[in-house]
């Protein structure tokens, strides 16, 4: 915790902070009602804000050379040095060789090229000390990066052992972290986070709009405008790649005209030549094998385009959307039908987008420690 944020538990500071809040919502509106009442509109005079911030692409550019140079160059030095100095016998010299060089370098870059900036293109107040202040702050980096990491390398040498250098991230996060004294690694707060039935109930009724959102945005994005497109391109004149799925009272209708195209495959190839196959006895059968198949390869996109396998999708598309789709046959066809399927893709889209960006997430903060078949098939989340 900050220790304001422990200040701020105490009531009466809390109720200070308050006040200053009041004071500040105060002078706000006194400020607009006088410019109101005096011109008769807002005033809003940002004219001094963008002075002392000016000239951005300068400052933007000046920024980039320091930082292109903090990253590459000390860190490179360094790499460069190392590899010399555990090989030769001369490693005094080629110490004091390498500091000298990267003295010079130093002063140039971080040294004398931001102020040249700052004279040359006379900036504004702001801008000025922007661009000091990163200076200050790439110069401190970049000594203490050297300074930790040199002894280190050295006795690693002397101790005729391999240099171990720091990695690039680990030298690119201390670059960004909060801190001008570089370590290898640092401590991260460890976060704590139960299963919370409440917690995913919520988290799942959050990402239905998202979730219906790219639905509709998949929809128009394939089915209408990149099939109509080769559709245009190669004259092909069937443009029936979807119906109005959108007015389905039933999830047999709605499957039928979702997506024409991949319907028309699966009708063709796995449920006719199911029944084919079984002599027309086993339409049941048939039909929970074009939701098997179907529900299969939707898992293998999804496994390969996340890189994990999580089976929410074929657990609703198999298992829920089988349900469905005999519960909301083609015989009902009242309004309510209707709403009743809306809300179960809502209700879809949400767990989907809500468990798989938990299980996306889990997979990239919470490595897993053994690899094994079990593991790799058991979430992460979970």
């Amino acid at each position: 915790h900050f220790i304001i944020d422990e200040l701020f538990e105490i009531d009466h500071i809390r109720t200070i902070y308050h006040m200053f809040i009041a004071v500040l919502l105060i002078f706000c509106m006194s400020t607009l009602m006088v410019d109101y009442i005096d011109q008769g509109r807002l005033v809003l005079e940002f004219d001094l804000l963008f002075y002392a911030f000016g000239k951005p692409g300068t400052v933007f550019c000046a920024w980039i050379v320091m930082f292109a140079y903090t990253l590459l160059v000390p860190y490179y030095t360094m790499v460069f040095g190392c590899s010399f100095y555990h090989n030769i016998q001369h490693k005094l010299e080629l110490s004091v060789g390498t500091a000298l060089i990267f003295l010079v370098m130093q002063m140039f870059v971080l040294g004398l090229f931001p102020i040249y900036v700052v004279v040359h293109h006379q900036l504004p107040p702001a801008s000025r000390f922007i661009v000091i202040l990163e200076q200050i702050r790439f110069l401190m980096k970049t000594y203490s990066f050297v300074r930790e990491t040199a002894p280190v390398v050295m006795a690693n040498a002397a101790k005729g052992e391999s240099p171990k250098l720091p990695t690039f991230s680990s030298y690119l996060y201390f670059l960004f972290c909060p801190t001008l004294i570089y370590r290898d690694s640092y401590p991260r707060p460890e976060f704590s986070h139960t299963f919370s039935s409440r917690t995913l109930v919520l988290t799942v009724f959050h990402s239905i709009l998202p979730g219906i959102l790219m639905l509709l945005l998949c929809f128009f994005a394939f089915l209408h405008c990149w099939l109509n497109l080769f559709g245009e391109l190669l004259r092909f004149s069937d443009r029936m790649f979807y119906k109005d799925w959108w007015n389905s009272t039933s999830f047999t209708n709605y499957f039928r005209t979702w997506n024409v195209v991949v319907h028309d495959w699966l009708y063709y190839y796995a449920y006719k030549d199911f029944l084919w196959l079984s002599k027309k006895k086993f339409r049941t059968a048939a039909m929970l094998s074009v939701f098997i198949v179907s529900a299969l390869v939707h898992e293998y996109a999804l496994a390969m385009g996340f890189g994990f396998f999580y089976p929410i999708m074929f657990f609703l598309f198999g298992i829920f959307g089988v349900a469905l789709n005999f519960a909301l046959n083609d015989k009902r066809q009242s309004p309510a039908c209707n709403v009743i399927m809306w809300m179960s893709l809502f209700l879809g889209q949400g767990v989907l987008v809500c468990l798989y960006s938990q299980e996306w997430y889990a997979q990239i903060h919470c490595p897993r420690t053994g690899v094994s078949t079990v593991t790799l098939s058991f979430p992460l989340y979970f």
